[in-house]
């Protein structure tokens, strides 16, 4: 790969690729970092790291070996691959509960605790023991704190030598899975689970189903019987199960904005001490002005009293 800046806000750093049985060569492969500066702003951006064309090998250990090498031991705490972000499997969710998610109460956290064990429970062991990622991906690197970030990008600077080139993955070992003819045979024997685990992985899947499945039909038929903004009931499969004639319609209408009214009396009085020291502090702020505006008008006519015309 040539050596180029992507972007100029980018620091290209070279890492030395030791020789291969598959490829006897010591190659040199070019990562570029910057700040991270996402579209959504997170507390951590001061403190990460935006990599781009990743090797793709990479690993957790692989990126600690070489900030460790860069800045010292410490200093990484963690990194994210965005492959593995765009890579989220789906939630299998019925399609009716996942047009009516947005509309569901929020359960208490038990259950959602609960719910999220059971969905841990429903995905398939993975097959894969190592993940590879494809040429060009990119990652956000978590550091200890700023002044990390900025020691990174100073070290990355100062590497002009080839010598003085991180070696990727040093220090490894035999700490991440290996790949090569032992990672398909991982693979394969990964791809059998035994009964047990697909049958459990079956129970739990099928549980949420009916779970999330009695939730749509629950909200389904509620709203069934509660007319829109503008009266109208919803005809479902089934036959009204609301009031059907426009008065009718009109007087379930009525009914429901006094509930809603009602709702919003009940929240005002709620908050009520609250208006009270609103009007408070607009009074102490009106008296403040007038006390000024009479200054102005006192000084003013002070002036006027020692203005003469020229002659």
């Amino acid at each position: 790969m040539a050596e180029s800046n992507p972007a100029g806000e980018f620091s290209a750093c070279p890492i030395s690729i030791p020789p291969l049985p598959s490829f006897p060569v010591n190659a040199t492969h070019y990562i570029y970092l910057r700040r991270n500066a996402p579209r959504i702003s997170t507390p951590d951006d001061s403190r990460s790291l935006f990599i781009a064309n990743v090797p793709c090998d990479s690993t957790e250990l692989h990126f600690r070996a070489f900030f460790t090498s860069l800045i010292g031991a410490g200093r990484f705490e963690s990194i994210s691959f965005n492959q593995d972000k765009k890579a989220i499997k789906s939630s299998h969710e019925p399609a009716q509960a996942i047009r009516l998610a947005a509309h569901r109460k929020r359960k208490r956290a038990e259950e959602e605790l609960q719910l999220a064990r059971d969905e841990a429970a429903a995905e398939l062991p993975p097959t894969w023991s190592r993940q590879l990622y494809r040429s060009g991906s990119s990652a956000v690197a978590l550091l200890a704190d700023d002044k990390s970030v900025e020691l990174a990008l100073k070290a990355i600077k100062k590497l002009k030598k080839q010598k003085d080139y991180p070696v990727w993955g040093k220090g490894v070992d035999n700490k991440a899975p290996p790949l090569g003819s032992q990672w398909l045979k991982a693979h394969n024997r990964l791809s059998y689970p035994g009964n047990d685990v697909v049958q459990a992985s079956m129970d739990a899947y099928f549980t949420i189903f009916n779970i999330k499945e009695k939730e749509a039909a629950q909200l389904a038929k509620r709203l069934r019987h509660e007319p829109d903004e503008d009266g109208f009931v919803t005809v479902t499969r089934g036959g009204r199960a609301a009031p059907a004639r426009r008065a009718e319609a009109e007087e379930a209408k009525q009914r429901m904005l006094a509930k809603q009214q009602k709702k919003n009396d009940e929240m005002t009085d709620f908050y009520r001490f609250q208006m009270r020291e609103k009007r408070k502090s607009e009074q102490v702020e009106m008296l403040k002005k007038f006390e000024e505006d009479k200054k102005k008008v006192q000084a003013m006519k002070q002036k006027r009293g020692k203005f003469r015309p020229e002659t």
